[in-house]
């Protein structure tokens, strides 16, 4: 089990690699220029990080979003279970970067005088294999059909490739993780055996070099919350059978043809202390 192996991490490591590797600015200047090698007057100092914390939940969503000149760019990386609801999170996740905009900015909506916006550039970043998925999507294609709508959302998709950029980089990072956990399955080896590869090939080198303790923080935390969730998942599933459970004892109890042992070989999931229990329940309102 994992916790055989090593602590789990401390529950403050909430960033995902994708965020901890881009909300440094060298790496988010090198995202950046791949995705607009023309501009070469873009420095460090330019880019603006304007990534939303998630501070309502625990849960990870890898999503950033910066400003450079009049672009506002967004980038919403999807792991290797492909949906296009992640069209959904792009579109309220631009609304949500524009308002927190206009904030920082003093504009109001409310008057008359047109605000001043950032041309939006939409980017959602699979690190699973491509096959027949396309390289752009539309949330009226997608959801109406290709009908005109009033709000339009279009995102291009980048896969892996043959580059050597820093997207790239990270799609890989993320291929190599998920090969090592499929080997020895969600373990502090894995993330090891990982970070050593890509040590080996090169693959965001400096970054681990420079950041491997953190790394592996983040990394055992997102096993931490995987845990979490199977565990709530399971909770809830055992909590449905056992409230079923109570109200098919509360009708044979009421009915009156079994005796409580033999119920309770009926329906294993309550105990007999459990049973007489609701037994003394179902008297006191009769």
């Amino acid at each position: 089990m994992l916790h055989d192996v090593q602590p789990v991490a401390k529950r403050t490591a909430k960033n995902s690699v994708f965020l901890d590797l881009f909300q440094n600015k060298s790496y988010l200047l090198k995202l950046y220029k791949t995705l607009h090698p023309e501009d070469t007057t873009a420095t460090e100092d330019s880019l603006t990080d304007v990534t939303i914390e998630n501070v309502l939940t625990d849960n990870l969503y890898n999503d950033l979003g910066f400003i450079v000149g009049n672009k506002l760019m967004i980038l919403v990386e999807a792991q290797s279970t492909w949906t296009m609801n992640i069209l959904v999170r792009v579109l309220l996740y631009m609304a949500q970067s524009y308002n927190e905009y206009f904030q920082r900015t003093n504009q109001n909506y409310y008057n008359s005088k047109k605000v001043k916006m950032p041309k939006p550039e939409l980017y959602v970043i699979y690190t699973g294999n491509k096959g027949k998925k396309p390289d752009r999507i539309s949330l009226s294609q997608e959801f109406f059909e290709g009908a005109e709508i009033d709000i339009e959302v279009k995102a291009k998709v980048i896969y892996e490739s043959d580059t050597d950029d820093i997207i790239n980089q990270y799609i890989i990072f993320c291929k190599v993780f998920n090969e090592q956990t499929a080997q020895y399955g969600m373990t502090s080896k894995a993330v090891a055996e990982t970070i050593r590869i890509c040590k080996d090939r090169n693959v965001l080198r400096e970054y681990l070099l420079e950041r491997e303790k953190e790394v592996v923080s983040i990394m055992m935390s997102l096993f931490d919350e995987e845990q979490i969730m199977k565990s709530f998942i399971k909770s809830e599933r055992y909590e449905a059978v056992q409230e079923s459970a109570r109200e098919t004892a509360a009708r044979m109890i009421k009915k009156g043809k079994m005796s409580l042992e033999e119920i309770a070989d009926y329906l294993p999931a309550l105990s007999l202390e459990e049973l007489r229990e609701l037994e003394a329940e179902i008297m006191q309102m009769a």
